[in-house]
């Protein structure tokens, strides 16, 4: 399983870490997802058939694209 942490600048209140959660989870081989607005950072545990490049198309396809 990888863990890998994304800073995301979009995120600022409880309604984008919801959301973001609510999303990535269903991601087929996404295990955990926690999201803060106070670091604005998303941390994802996952496995394969998931990798980052799905995440970030993800993130970026619900307005809350990682940085970088």
């Amino acid at each position: 399983m990888q863990i890998v942490t994304y800073s995301v600048p979009n995120i600022s209140c409880g309604h984008c870490v919801h959301t973001i959660q609510t999303e990535l989870i269903e991601l087929e081989g996404v295990k955990d997802v926690r999201a803060s607005a106070e670091t604005k950072t998303v941390v994802v545990h996952f496995e394969p058939p998931a990798d980052e490049a799905k995440i970030k198309a993800l993130l970026a396809e619900i307005n809350y694209p990682a940085a970088g």
